[in-house]
């Protein structure tokens, strides 16, 4: 894909892997929307891309309240009339296998609710953008590390592992790519979904203990190779592990676990008839 004059959106883009993707689209020609937390991150990180000759805009937003992810998309729409990429890379990491269990702004399980529910409505909010803009390319940074999301205890109120919800947050990413690349079809919009190495040097990785074993060079280049590839033109619904098509865990192939996720995550984020948000948190 020619990246000159293309308008993409990185979140997660102030730190790690995201920041490398969000420089080297800049370099490319691209206009990139900066998105992080952090707005003296975000300012360094713009003005590194303009300093190589790229143009940037930085975009700051907590994605642990869904108000201020539909602020952040609310501030998409009003900078750009087209969004050509959507990259959701943002994310919290398992924080070991002794973290206490922490909730949302919404009173949701925290790393369901960044890792899955933030970019589950983004992506909806941003979605007549997109096919506005077709063709145009949706790219969700999942894992390696999947678990099969229990129905039963999604936000794991009975028994807490950081470990378990981050797995089960990052598979509900790949189950979600799939219902929505279905939904998809014939708009020109696809969207596939990844795991861009295997214990990057990032922040993330130290904070949960992790020696790191692979650079955030080798993951920006499997995300770039989603969000560019011409090989990739019109494919849709696929999961890669690096540069390399793979498999999933089997729950992702499910249509009945599909349905039951959108279901579930329409009434969390308030996109459905209004039911009992209680029984969730």
């Amino acid at each position: 894909m020619e990246l000159k004059d293309k308008t993409i959106l990185v979140t997660g883009s102030t730190d790690g892997v995201g920041r490398v993707v969000a420089q080297r689209l800049g370099a490319g020609g691209s206009r990139v929307l900066v998105h992080g937390r952090d707005a003296t991150r975000g300012k360094a990180t713009v003005t590194e891309i303009e300093a190589a000759g790229g143009k940037a805009e930085l975009l700051v937003a907590d994605l642990s309240s869904l108000a201020e992810v539909r602020r952040l998309a609310e501030a998409v729409r009003a900078r750009t009339d087209r969004l050509d990429i959507l990259i959701n890379n943002a994310g919290i990491g398992t924080a070991g296998q002794g973290a206490k269990r922490q909730i949302s702004a919404d009173g949701y399980e925290l790393r369901f609710a960044v890792n899955y529910l933030a970019g589950f409505l983004l992506t909806s909010e941003l979605l007549p953008l997109l096919k506005a803009s077709a063709p145009a390319r949706i790219v969700n940074v999942a894992s390696a590390g999947q678990q099969a999301v229990d129905f039963g205890d999604v936000m794991l109120t009975r028994s807490y592992d950081g470990v378990r919800a981050y797995c089960q947050s990052k598979l509900a990413q790949i189950l979600f790519t799939i219902d929505i690349a279905q939904e998809l079809k014939g708009t020109g919009v696809t969207v596939n979904a990844l795991h861009p190495a295997s214990y990057m040097n990032t922040t993330m990785v130290r904070q949960a203990g992790v020696t790191p074993w692979s650079s955030v060079e080798t993951g920006a280049d499997a995300i770039l190779n989603l969000a560019t590839s011409s090989a990739l033109e019109g494919r849709s619904g696929l999961y890669f592990d690096g540069l390399r098509e793979s498999r999933a865990d089997a729950q992702a192939y499910d249509a009945k676990a599909r349905q039951q996720l959108r279901s579930l995550s329409l009434d969390l984020v308030g996109l459905a008839s209004p039911t009992s948000k209680e029984q969730h948190s």
